[in-house]
């Protein structure tokens, strides 16, 4: 797989119409989202495993504070 420098992906881009420009903003940042998605639904399922496996600290905001300070 070829590799690109950030400026020349920048420097090609700028070479492509402005309606491809738009299509190539708007398709990033549907993929971002989507990532973005994903990535929320793995901690979701991972803090429901720890949930149900009991790996959760539960408490007052002072008892927080009193672990955090441990």
């Amino acid at each position: 797989m070829k590799t690109y420098s950030f400026d020349a992906i920048v420097e090609l881009v700028e070479e492509m119409a402005d309606d491809e420009q738009i299509a190539l903003i708007d398709l990033l940042g549907r993929r971002l989202k989507e990532k973005r998605r994903d990535e929320i639904a793995l901690n979701i399922v991972r803090a429901d495993e720890e949930y149900l496996h009991e790996q959760v600290f539960r408490g007052t905001v002072n008892d927080i504070m009193a672990e955090l300070k441990r």
